[in-house]
């Protein structure tokens, strides 16, 4: 177990506990209880493997912190997770119930190799990312948020035929409910615009076309799902936003659709996405 202080709580509690939950020891020399709960949280720290940190206060020489904290009676054990305090028990839990609280704390195997995936990628480690997400899939197949980010992932940083079997395959493996989820909806139609870009003329003979025939409202879609294919949100837009102008009813309304989708796609890109709803919002309403 660690001993903490002032100065190193945020270090060894706040940003530890984005990479593993950790319980905050609030001890004192002269209690009795703490000398008897300390062995026990230790003991649970090394039982679960690096899975869960125990981190020790000195109430008497951090009475800020302990104040903050609201501690009024020793031992008193915080957990937090992510960054922020979550649970709390004051004195020493029989066992069973302290083992029933460390539980409800720890993710299970498959959020932990999403977790770990999400820091990989944070890294720029795109494959260590990958197999960590494969590994989160094959744990629980029914994790949607894995398969998604899996998906994401596969769309993003390779475009070749088997990577985008593999995303189809995770974006079919989704749950009925979460199909109908705005980030599925807009992964699949990056997949679908992914696959047909090579498929569909070039975007110089496609701007030929609309510059020939504005109407052409199918070489405006084409030219959208290149442009999607490529993360190139913007001319994207313009073209769909065009579609939506000419004719609300070509293709079911695709171009009012896709233009939804591609909102979560760009969802980093606010500005882009509020003056493009803006614009599509003026159009539908006047």
């Amino acid at each position: 177990m660690l001993d903490t202080t002032q100065q190193s709580f945020t270090v060894d509690v706040i940003e530890a506990s984005r990479q593993a939950p950790v319980l905050v020891d609030f001890w004192a020399p002269w209690c009795g209880p703490c000398r008897t709960l300390s062995p026990v949280l230790a003991a649970a720290e090394a039982e679960h493997k690096g899975r869960l940190k125990v981190v020790k206060l000195n109430v008497d020489e951090n009475q800020e912190l302990a104040a903050r904290f609201g501690v009024r009676s020793i031992p008193y054990v915080v957990a937090f997770v992510d960054g922020q305090a979550v649970d709390s028990f004051v004195g020493v839990l029989p066992a069973e119930a302290l083992r029933q609280f460390i539980s409800r704390l720890l993710p299970d195997p498959a959020e932990i190799e999403r977790r770990k995936a999400q820091h990989l990628l944070a890294g720029g480690d795109t494959s260590g990312a990958a197999r960590a997400l494969r590994a989160a899939v094959a744990i629980d197949p029914q994790r949607d948020a894995a398969r998604l980010d899996l998906t994401q992932l596969l769309l993003e940083h390779s475009a070749d035929d088997g990577r985008l079997d593999e995303a189809a395959e995770n974006l079919a493996g989704v749950s009925a409910a979460g199909k109908l989820e705005p980030r599925w909806i807009a992964l699949n139609t990056q997949l679908e615009s992914q696959r047909r870009a090579a498929e569909l003329p070039d975007a110089e003979v496609l701007l030929a076309h609309i510059a020939a025939n504005p109407a052409d409202l199918q070489a405006r879609l084409d030219l959208a799902n290149q442009h999607i294919a490529r993360r190139n949100f913007e001319p994207a837009l313009e073209q769909l936003l065009a579609i939506v102008e000419r004719d609300r009813n070509f293709r079911d309304d695709i171009g009012r659709r896709t233009m939804l989708s591609v909102f979560d796609l760009a969802a980093e890109q606010a500005p882009l996405v509020s003056s493009f709803r803006r614009r599509l919002a003026a159009l539908l309403n006047r």
